[in-house]
């Protein structure tokens, strides 16, 4: 029963609609992937009474690129060309008034990617062209694979690439106390954000052992006995005598 903001729109007794709502500039942050998560809902256009056949249960969804925040009322044009299309958004499922009249509320929730971007940042806009819906909520992020240490070595965190199926080589360092063996030591980072594919390893080096689930090569405690020689005492005059 809590109150939500959302933007509605339901013109579909209105032919040829072209409505448009742009969030606000959006920094890339290094990433060359951009994830938009979208929770909307859609009236069924078969429950609306005498609805025209230009009723739509689809939006669209946009993205333009800018080094800065510039946009206006008027700029970029409200069509595609200067904006990028992503694709068009579809309801797995609708309401109809029956639903609407006892509170069923049907929320859909899509992710779409889009990519490479590489200016400063971005904004997104979302397209009505005949549709009765509301645009509930819109989350926008990247992925990124996190540091970790592995196989004996730092790998700091890593951005995904610019295509799903990118995968992003980072270089590996050797933690305190260990060395390189075999191939330089790689991870790849995936459009999941996942590490995969390890390369090479590090191994602690002599004296040390890998200690703390192989973050740590510690060095051994060995025991070593000391033996301490008894005290001599020993008469200079004598030695003389002796010819020592």
């Amino acid at each position: 029963m809590n109150t939500i903001r959302t933007y509605q729109v339901c013109n579909v007794f209105d032919s040829n609609q072209n409505n448009w709502v742009r969030t606000k500039y959006i920094r890339r942050r290094g990433a060359q992937r951009i994830h938009v998560e979208m929770k909307f809902s859609v009236r069924d256009c078969s429950s609306i009474p005498n609805v025209p056949g230009s009723c739509k249960e689809t939006f669209n969804l946009y993205y333009y690129e800018s080094d800065s925040d510039t946009a206006t009322r008027t700029s970029p044009a409200w069509m595609e060309n200067p904006w990028i299309k992503v694709d068009t958004i579809a309801a797995d499922e609708s309401f109809s008034q029956v639903d609407l009249g006892g509170r069923v509320m049907k929320i859909n929730t899509e992710v779409r990617s889009f990519g490479p971007v590489s200016k400063n940042g971005f904004y997104l806009a979302f397209q009505d062209y005949g549709g009765c819906m509301s645009l509930i909520a819109v989350r926008v992020f990247y992925r990124k694979c996190p540091r970790i240490i592995t196989n004996g070595a730092l790998f700091q965190e890593t951005l995904s690439g610019a295509e799903s199926t990118s995968l992003v080589a980072a270089r590996g360092v050797c933690i305190p106390n260990a060395e390189e063996v075999d191939v330089p030591i790689k991870l790849y980072c995936n459009g999941d954000g996942e590490w995969m594919v390890p390369i090479g390893r590090c191994m602690c080096k002599a004296g040390n052992e890998a200690v703390e689930n192989g973050t740590v090569c510690r060095a051994h405690q060995s025991s070593v006995e000391v033996i301490m020689c008894p005290a001599i005492s020993l008469n200079l005059a004598e030695l003389g005598d002796r010819g020592l």
